[in-house]
């Protein structure tokens, strides 16, 4: 079965993730064009560098290619915000990028942007699943000759348009005043390249680690955590850097490493940017998070008369109540934002460009401006735990939780609970713990928030022990 999670189809290579069910997803994405009618502009498809990213990329385009869509194609890896801006700048139907964004080595998959430059709702990935199940016979052709047939077109400068509109947004003259040395551990990703042009230009000096491209990563998770920046935190302050600038494997997700060795996590990072954007740059609006997001950002929006608006798990969530509200910007625990008048997806290339705009801007450096904001608000930690399960353990989570309701017996008092993405316990001194099976891979996630470290973890021994896991 071929299910599209949160962010996408993942799934393990040489096990689900082959050639067959590659050319089955892009068959799939091709009836779901000719039902939807539109069929009359290219679809553009890049990939990032994994283990068969490209191969992949070009299997979806010679399906597509066979089925009468033309195919714009990238003649080099690229982040998912690139196929995103270009769906939206473009005015295209459908965008695909080949990625497991921070899943392990071991995984690829494959992203469906669609009008908008936004990711595929339920609606349009539920039916595309019903349209692979149906699918038996796929057709393809021959990659090169479909470009000698102009069938599939190699995209020029591909980058330019993107990286002109995340400069055009930026302070570049602030940027230039102030010339951050800037250490960028790119973790083998394909975010590396348009960073890069963007710092140079905003004449910063910018140094990288792990520029290669290396399908196991380095060993690590090609995700930006405390765990996997531990490097580039070294290396920073060896260097004398300013900044440490990390992000995952398709350029979605940001890591912050400060001048002194402190990591700099996602929800920091929403805090800052938010209040940089409302107080030094004079935004108005409020702002967007999902569930498994620090609280910190409904005190700083309530601070400026607006709203914090929370959401379920899923950034095409996040990106519709932006809209709706017109908030400033929105983001995710995960490592996710997107900043109003951008595009519709989470985009970790403008996002540090614009962490380094607000370091040059006001002064200080990150550490500094968060312990501000945790005088002004106070102190919020996050913990979170991943737990495997047995396969069949999952049915016996799901009725003690979601069917049968209970919960642990928690110390703090329960104002409320809600059962709208997993279930979170909200409690009366504005700490929280929140339990939901990943969209993503096979387990169930925990976050808790308190204003102590303690406190939150003890929040998640409770539900471990709860549920005997």
């Amino acid at each position: 079965m071929i299910k599209f999670g949160t962010g996408g189809w993942r799934a393990v290579i040489g096990e689900d993730f082959i050639q067959e069910n590659i050319r089955l997803v892009a068959a799939g994405i091709l009836q779901l064009a000719k039902e939807e009618n539109k069929t009359e502009k290219p679809i553009i498809v890049g990939y990032d560098r994994r283990f068969l990213s490209e191969s992949a990329a070009k299997w979806v385009a010679e399906t597509l290619a066979e089925g009468g869509i033309e195919v714009w194609f990238l003649n080099r890896s690229a982040p998912t915000p690139l196929i995103m801006h270009t769906v939206m700048k473009e005015e295209l139907h459908y965008g695909i990028e080949i990625t497991a964004s921070h899943n392990p080595a071991s995984y690829n998959g494959i992203k469906l942007i669609v009008d908008e430059g936004r990711d595929a709702p339920l609606e349009t990935t539920g039916r595309l699943e019903e349209i692979i199940e149906e699918t038996k016979d796929v057709k393809f052709c021959n990659f090169d000759d479909a470009v000698k047939a102009g069938r599939i077109v190699y995209r020029k400068n591909p980058f330019n348009k993107f990286l002109d509109d995340i400069i055009d947004l930026l302070d570049m003259s602030a940027l230039r005043e102030r010339g951050l040395r800037v250490l960028f551990d790119t973790m083998h990703g394909s975010g590396a390249y348009p960073l890069q042009v963007i710092f140079h230009t905003a004449r910063c000096t910018i140094d990288t680690m792990n520029l290669n491209k290396d399908a196991y990563f380095g060993g690590m998770m090609p995700a930006p955590t405390e765990k996997t920046l531990s490097m580039l935190r070294h290396a920073v302050v060896k260097g004398s850097y300013d900044l440490g600038i990390a992000m995952d494997g398709d350029g979605d997700r940001l890591g912050v490493i400060d001048k002194c060795g402190r990591y700099i996590n996602a929800n920091e990072i929403l805090c800052m940017l938010y209040y940089y954007l409302v107080k030094y740059k004079g935004w108005k609006g409020g702002v967007v998070r999902n569930l498994a997001t620090t609280h910190m950002l409904d005190k700083i929006a309530e601070s400026f008369g607006e709203k914090c608006y929370e959401v379920p798990v899923g950034f095409k969530y996040i990106s519709s109540k932006i809209d709706e509200v017109d908030a400033v910007l929105g983001g995710e625990s995960s490592g996710g934002l997107t900043v109003r008048g951008h595009i519709h997806g989470k985009d970790s290339v403008y996002a540090a460009s614009l962490f380094a705009e607000m370091v040059s801007v006001i002064g200080k450096s990150p550490a500094e401006i968060m312990d501000e904001l945790e005088n002004e608000f106070g102190h919020f930690e996050m913990v979170e735990d991943n737990l495997h399960f047995a396969p069949d353990y999952k049915p016996v989570i799901e009725k003690i939780v979601f069917e049968d309701k209970k919960l642990p017996a928690f110390d703090s008092e329960v104002s409320r609970v809600s059962y709208d993405d997993g279930c979170k316990v909200y409690f009366a001194d504005d700490s929280f713990v929140i339990c939901r099976f990943s969209g993503t891979e096979p387990l169930l996630r925990i976050f808790a928030e308190a204003d102590n470290k303690e406190k939150a973890s003890k929040y998640i021994k409770d539900f471990k022990e709860f549920l005997n896991i």
